[in-house]
């Protein structure tokens, strides 16, 4: 893999589209991002505004003008892919493709997404809900270029995807039909119970995904400390270094052979002023 020089490396965070996606180029370019998260839609609601063709367009200058590169949307909080309620099954896919088509329209590169909760099932149930609503989607995904993130989850609740093996089951039923991949969170598969806080302990968790999901599905980062302890499966994100995982994983992270070069984007708390001082951090460590 070629190694990029710290200023190219696709550090970003979740910047802000109101008023339009084009504001949350601009704001990756204020706090120095070179890569973004966004959401494409009101991420409480179920059915929003369509995309305009000037929106598409002040979209396409900005990403010319500013060189964000990568961009990932994330999807609706209410979508449940793996819901055994009909009504909020048809609510999800009805939700779901139009994030798809948003994402093709902008041509962002990722759709990350949280695979789902299975409520009054049981997870073998909800995994194969997952897998039956993603296929539904095949057509749809073939006409534009984003490719699908599953994210790790922190196990609250009766969500699934804690477990490397709930992904692995989910991208080997669905990956020759759609393009799939994931995202993994840090401080979600730390409360989940994969220990990351040690240069040990992290080549060991990363063995174990490339075991049991395999690195060659693996495409994006969200970075963020855990304000919960380790496998708490509570998902409450801490700003880099001030939590429960500790600076020294994401240092480990920016300088990892593997793993510099993906595209990596903060979620933390206190948002872009503290962003900028954390990005330049993340690039600090990776010279």
């Amino acid at each position: 893999m070629t190694r990029s020089p710290p200023e190219k490396l696709l550090i970003g965070a979740h910047t802000s589209a109101a008023g339009g996606p084009h504001n949350a180029l601009f704001q990756g370019r204020e706090i120095g991002a070179t890569t973004i998260q966004l959401f494409t839609n009101n991420q409480k609601q179920w059915k929003g505004k369509e995309l305009s063709d000037e929106a598409i367009s002040l979209w396409e200058k900005a990403r010319e003008e500013t060189g964000i590169q990568k961009i990932m949307s994330h999807d609706s909080y209410l979508i449940n892919l793996g819901s055994p309620k009909e009504e909020l099954l048809e609510k999800s896919h009805d939700a779901f493709s139009r994030e798809i088509e948003r994402c093709h329209k902008l041509k962002i590169d990722f759709m990350n997404f949280h695979p789902g909760a299975a409520t009054t099932s049981t997870t073998e149930e909800c995994l194969d809900q997952i897998v039956k609503s993603l296929k539904q989607f095949e057509k749809l995904c073939a006409k534009g270029p984003t490719r699908l993130l599953l994210e790790t989850t922190a196990g609250q609740g009766s969500t699934v995807g804690h477990e490397f093996a709930h992904l692995a089951y989910i991208i080997e039923e669905t990956r020759k039909l759609i393009p799939i991949g994931v995202c993994i969170d840090t401080c979600h598969i730390f409360a989940a119970g994969y220990d990351i806080r040690t240069k040990e302990a992290f080549d060991k968790t990363l063995k174990e995904f490339d075991e049991v999901i395999g690195l060659k599905h693996l495409y994006a980062f969200h970075l963020n400390d855990s304000m919960k302890p380790f496998d708490s499966r509570k998902d409450r994100h801490s700003p880099l270094g001030e939590g429960e995982i500790g600076i020294e994983a994401f240092k480990y992270l920016m300088t990892h052979p593997q793993l510099r070069e993906f595209p990596k984007y903060l979620e933390t708390p206190n948002g872009p002023a503290s962003w900028v001082d954390e990005i330049a951090l993340l690039r600090k460590f990776a010279k």
